[in-house]
């Protein structure tokens, strides 16, 4: 009978021995292939290449203010004002001797006058403000590219959490499954037991209270498993939370950091912090642009017109040139102009400083996460070792009658428990090393492919 329930044991503990591998699979989506997904639907990435199409339209419209602007313009208009009258007349070319009579300038019959019209200007001179906006556009431009790329790393990062996360609640699941198999069975032998009069009615009750909290356990960790698989989806910008295969979840060991290097890499290749530091730059030169505003302003402009008494009919041509200096005298609007683009340049240099020192405060709580990561991999390896030895001997000794039940559901506790800080602590060490990544600013599709 001995040697039958420790085959009985053992067929319930193998399967936790196992890889996972060693289970048929199908079609395994990488970590790489979620990332690639997600770079292609992933909302994020859309609202940054929507702020990179409108930076680029900014600086088309920056560049236009160097053309000069042509209208054309059609006119029909008809009335009895002397002046419009005496001016129309004029224009078409159609004055006569009676025209000059008294009673005809007084009060004129109505006359018609369709104008065709062409005028230009070209701004010349504007004290360098359009200079100036240009390139705070071509600064912009250069923010936006900066910002999709920390939109790109941050959406990888979503996705390397997410796909661990789904790796976790695997093998949570797996672990739930066999411990609910082992309640299983360890019921079905209290049951014996007390049949055959080896136990008391206590060791069954003991025995179904923990079968029935093992299948308790094994339902959460079935719903957590579906959560993390549509966290993942949402990760990935899918429409639904489908389930492919999944490389299990394994230890690494992740190369050593230095805190200072991390720090100072971090500083010179975040993305975010590139992209503030050009909006910090293109809000200088709007106070420049600002300032040149207070400039005289020097601008050419034409005109040719053709007018005509009917739609069809001739008329006459006229065309006037010339150049134009301006000089606001009371720039009161211009004034509040410079000191609003002040503060918008002192807001954009205190949010640099202000992420300056969030990276450095990123860096070191990852780097420090990170660090802890590793050290609890490596305890909780060796606690499981000890609670799997702990309990094949405490149940060498409930075979034999020299433990209790209660003695077994703990040692069952301390095996479960150590099971599940492993597998948090290989989780928590991948996690780590990517959040130790993406705060350097060294998360790419490439470097992600070292969590898988």
């Amino acid at each position: 009978m001995k040697r039958a329930l420790i085959f009985r044991w053992l067929a319930f503990a193998l399967p936790s021995l196992l890889p996972l591998t060693a289970l048929p699979q199908q079609s395994t989506l990488t970590l790489r292939q979620a990332i690639d997904q997600a770079l292609g639907q992933n909302p994020q990435i859309t609202l940054a290449d929507a702020d990179m199409d409108a930076a680029r339209a900014g600086l088309s419209l920056a560049h236009s203010a160097w053309l000069p602007q042509l209208h054309a313009v059609e006119d029909i208009s008809r009335g009895d004002d002397p002046v419009y009258v005496f001016g129309s007349r004029l224009r078409q070319q159609r004055f006569t001797q009676s025209n000059f009579s008294l009673n005809s300038l007084n009060r004129p019959t109505p006359l018609g006058n369709y104008a065709s019209r062409l005028t230009g200007q070209w701004m010349l001179f504007n004290g360098f403000s359009t200079q100036r906006q240009t390139r705070a556009a071509k600064l912009g431009v250069s923010s936006a590219t900066y910002a999709k790329d920390a939109a790109s790393q941050a959406v990888m990062f979503q996705v390397v959490q997410a796909y661990q996360a789904v790796l976790y609640a695997q093998r949570q699941a797996a672990v739930a499954q066999h411990q609910q198999k082992t309640a299983d069975a360890l019921l079905q032998d209290a049951q014996t037991r007390v049949h055959a009069g080896l136990a008391v009615d206590s060791d069954l009750l003991a025995a179904q209270v923990n079968d029935s909290a093992r299948k308790q356990e094994a339902i959460n960790a079935e719903g957590n498993l579906q959560t993390a698989w549509a966290e993942l989806a949402a990760a990935m910008g899918a429409l639904h939370a489908t389930q492919p295969s999944l490389e299990p979840l394994k230890a690494r060991s992740y190369p050593a950091e230095d805190l200072a290097a991390d720090i100072a890499a971090a500083l010179k290749t975040r993305p975010d912090l590139k992209a503030l530091a050009r909006q910090n730059a293109a809000a200088q030169q709007a106070v420049k642009a600002a300032r040149g505003d207070f400039f005289p302003t020097l601008s050419a402009y034409g005109n040719l017109e053709t007018d005509r008494p009917s739609f069809a009919g001739a008329g006459g041509n006229n065309w006037v040139a010339g150049a134009q200096l301006s000089l606001d005298i009371l720039p009161l609007g211009k004034r509040a102009h410079l000191a609003q683009a002040r503060a918008a340049q002192e807001k954009a240099a205190a949010e640099q400083r202000a992420q300056e020192l969030a990276i450095r405060l990123a860096v070191s709580r990852a780097y420090a996460a990170q660090q802890s990561a590793q050290q609890s991999l490596a305890t909780s390896q060796a606690a499981m070792r000890q609670a799997t030895e702990s309990l094949r001997i405490l149940r060498n000794r409930y075979n034999a009658g020299l433990a209790t039940m209660t003695d077994l559901l703990r040692g069952e506790d301390a095996l479960r428990q150590s099971e599940t800080n492993y597998w948090q602590a290989v989780y928590g060490n991948t996690v780590a090393y990517a959040s130790l990544l993406y705060a350097t600013g060294r998360l790419t599709p490439d470097s992600a492919e070292t969590l898988q």
